[in-house]
């Protein structure tokens, strides 16, 4: 692991961090927060994946999120959303796929699947790197993201309900399967066959049984423009009722989709990872 960047933030310290990964084979970079009670004991952590074009930094940067963090003792990670310079044909064509959008799923498809392995990273190879370098407390992990991430997060937690004990999202792409971003990724990562998305989809995987422990929360800002066509909290509102799975699903009058947004309300997304991960 090699050090980009420390600075001092709140009592804790805010770094960028990079380290050569075996699974994506690329170099990769993460930022964390370590609070100030990490000094004295291993801290709840709580994991934010970022949407699409995003690197480790959008968060670190623009959600405001360190002064909270520092008040709850909570560690926050933040990694990239994809490999990058992988040399793949293609992978800095487009917004939506490639680099900046990993989707956090495991490709299976050529050439894709030879690097962007964005779920094992997530859940396996940067979380053995983190435990092992950081006062971090691996048994209560917390995780939550926006849009592309807010996506990964919502999977991620129904699919390990037992390691990630509290999941949120800002502004998350519910229903990938039903939108054109995750019809235009699922078909390059994972195959043309619907069958095979259904495990990267947060709506299909509630339909399926799956569930996290604890309530889901989501937000999401009504003024925002990607809502009717990308998102579709309302099916994954309807699939959670149906199959009684908890779901706080909050709407915010004139709120879109940017970073301005999840200031406004990160506060509480803290707090509710934080009580949680007590």
């Amino acid at each position: 692991m090699r050090t980009i960047s420390e600075q001092r933030c709140f009592g804790g310290v805010q770094g960028i961090y990079e380290h050569d990964s075996d699974v994506t084979k690329t170099a990769m970079r993460f930022a964390v927060f370590t609070p100030p009670q990490a000094g004295t004991g291993k801290s709840p952590v709580v994991w934010f994946l970022s949407g699409l074009t995003c690197t480790e930094e959008n968060f670190t940067v623009k959600a405001g999120a360190q002064r909270k963090a520092a008040e709850l003792g909570l560690t926050l990670i933040a990694p990239d959303t994809s490999p990058r310079g992988a040399g793949i044909g293609g992978e800095d064509d487009d917004y939506d796929l490639g680099t900046g959008a990993g989707f956090y799923v495991d490709a299976t498809q050529p050439p894709w699947n030879s690097h962007y392995q964005m779920y094992s990273y997530v859940t396996q190879e940067l979380p053995e790197l983190i435990f092992n370098q950081f006062s971090a407390d691996k048994h209560r992990q917390g995780i939550m993201g926006h849009s592309m991430g807010g996506h990964g997060a919502l999977t991620i937690a129904l699919k390990n309900p037992d390691v990630y004990h509290s999941v949120s999202a800002f502004s998350p792409i519910c229903a990938p399967s039903h939108c054109p971003w995750g019809e235009k990724a699922l078909s390059a990562y994972i195959g043309e066959s619907k069958t095979n998305w259904a495990q990267w989809d947060a709506n299909e995987l509630v339909l399926s049984g799956r569930k996290t422990h604890s309530e889901i929360l989501i937000d999401q800002g009504q003024a925002d423009n990607f809502l009717a066509e990308q998102l579709h909290p309302q099916l994954f509102q309807e699939s959670c009722q149906k199959m009684a799975q908890p779901l706080s699903l909050r709407f915010h009058a004139a709120y879109d989709h940017s970073y301005f947004f999840i200031a406004s309300f990160i506060d509480d997304h803290l707090i509710h990872h934080a009580r949680l991960l007590r």
